[in-house]
């Protein structure tokens, strides 16, 4: 029997359980007419509803969340405000070469120093930290491979802007009691936030600035009239002058806009979270800088410390079910889950008697190009935001202002990125779509097991 996707979501996520009661806004009611309409209350939707109505006070902005702010990629993903842009670093290089890759992670770093400077200078009660980012191999073959991004990172210029720090696999043992961690990486610019505290800290930011928000409101149907945009809910409906289309991986799910389908695919990735850690425990670990932490296998492990002393740890695979073109209703990974826990406690042995208390999902938006667009459908009145893979809690942020740009037809450097209505590749159709999920999701497999067949404790 199908499991309702928020009710999951409210029931086994440590952000939405730890958060506390919650009350949304009313869905919409009626019918209205606004300048901008903003499908999706995420990080992206409410950070332009933010940027536009502090540039724009006499213009009427309207937002249509769907469910409710923070049940989406945003309120659900690890909280990570980092550097990584797009599917993974060399990918990018592969796809876009080395002049576009440096202004990608240019414009990452300054997405980072963005969201902070929000956090900071608004006192956004969101559990804001910023320990940096410390990526680790285990086997040989991913020794060499973290050599080899260091080396890139090295040709690229782009070392001391991104505070690089190779670390030898004595003096992570120095740092970590892990049998498996045999080098690292560290990177100075990573925060870690509690997602759907700053989600609803946006929603109240973008409400202060005058946005009309609106919840369990899902657009059923898009139509571009002569006169603006028209968006039909179940209760109401909103004309705009112009639309941003803020629902990332749930972008497939909109009626009427052609060939928007074929922009972007969900996949899901699920995470766990442990109760919380004594002081002994945390001793027996090391991990006395708390940084946020990554591996470097395809399907990553990705794993960091909560404000009040837990473990979250997520990745492993990625799920991409049949049944994602038609719904999203697809959070109930157990496999995912238990590969998650098992890779916790042999990468830490003394946990291996710590509780999971929290297990849940969430998609993320992936696409061909391995990097985020930002571009037109139809005509310039609507703006579609897709392609983050999961890294999008900095871009999100600072394409709020870029998108508050686009939306006051302001040519800035923001706009003049590259990502911008760029051509993108597009995967027609939705079997194909799935396929192409379903074979990068084997091949990058195939790639982790090959890499691990000797691990550290094996040998």
């Amino acid at each position: 029997m199908a499991v309702d996707a928020l009710t999951l979501y409210e029931n086994n996520s440590f952000w939405a359980r730890s958060y506390g009661s919650y009350t949304p806004n009313p869905p919409l009611q009626e019918s209205t007419k606004v300048d901008v309409a903003i499908v999706g209350g995420g990080f992206v939707g409410l950070n332009t509803a933010r940027e536009f109505r502090e540039d724009n006070p006499n213009a009427r902005l309207a937002l249509l969340e769907g469910t409710v702010i923070g049940d989406g990629a945003s309120g659900r993903c690890a909280g990570y405000s980092m550097t990584q842009f797009g599917l993974e670093q060399m990918t990018l290089k592969a796809r876009w070469g080395e002049e576009r890759t440096k202004q990608a992670f240019r414009h990452a770093i300054k997405a980072v120093n963005f969201t902070k400077t929000l956090i900071e200078s608004r006192s956004l009660d969101s559990d804001y930290s910023h320990p940096g980012l410390l990526r680790v191999a285990y086997s040989g073959s991913q020794v060499k491979t973290l050599e080899s991004l260091y080396k890139d990172f090295q040709a690229l210029g782009l070392e001391e802007e991104l505070g690089l720090t190779w670390l030898e696999r004595d003096a992570l043992g120095e740092q970590f009691n892990s049998p498996l961690i045999s080098a690292g990486l560290y990177e100075v610019h990573t925060g870690l936030v509690n997602p759907l505290k700053q989600v609803r800290e946006l929603k109240r930011l973008a409400l202060e600035a005058g946005a009309e928000v609106y919840e369990q409101s899902p657009v059923t149907l898009i139509r571009q009239l002569p006169d603006g945009v028209l968006l039909e809910t179940p209760g109401g409906s909103v004309r705009a002058d112009k639309v941003v289309l803020a629902t990332n991986a749930y972008t497939h799910l909109l009626n009427g806009l052609k060939g928007i389908r074929a922009r972007q695919f969900p996949l899901w990735t699920a995470v766990v979270v442990t109760e919380p850690l004594s002081d002994a425990q945390w001793d027996s670990i090391g991990w006395e800088r708390r940084e946020a932490m990554e591996d470097m296998r395809q399907l990553i492990h990705y794993f960091r410390p909560t404000a009040d002393g837990r473990i979250l740890i997520g990745g492993h695979d990625v799920g991409a079910p049949w049944g994602m073109h038609h719904s999203m209703d697809h959070d109930h990974f157990p496999t995912m889950w238990r590969a998650n826990e098992e890779h916790l406690k042999r990468l830490f042995p003394s946990l291996n008697d710590v509780r999971i208390a929290y297990r849940w999902s969430g998609a993320v938006s992936a696409n061909v190009d391995a990097a985020p667009e930002i571009g037109f459908v139809g005509d310039e009145r609507i703006i579609n935001v897709t392609g983050c893979f999961g890294h999008g809690v900095a871009l999100g942020h600072l394409h709020g202002r870029l998108l508050a740009d686009m939306l006051a037809d302001r040519q800035t450097e923001l706009t003049d990125f590259w990502i911008v209505n760029r051509k993108a590749i597009r995967i027609p159709g939705r079997v194909l779509s799935l396929l192409g999920a379903k074979m990068l999701r084997h091949a990058l497999r195939a790639i982790d097991a090959l890499q691990e067949r000797r691990m550290p404790d094996e040998s």
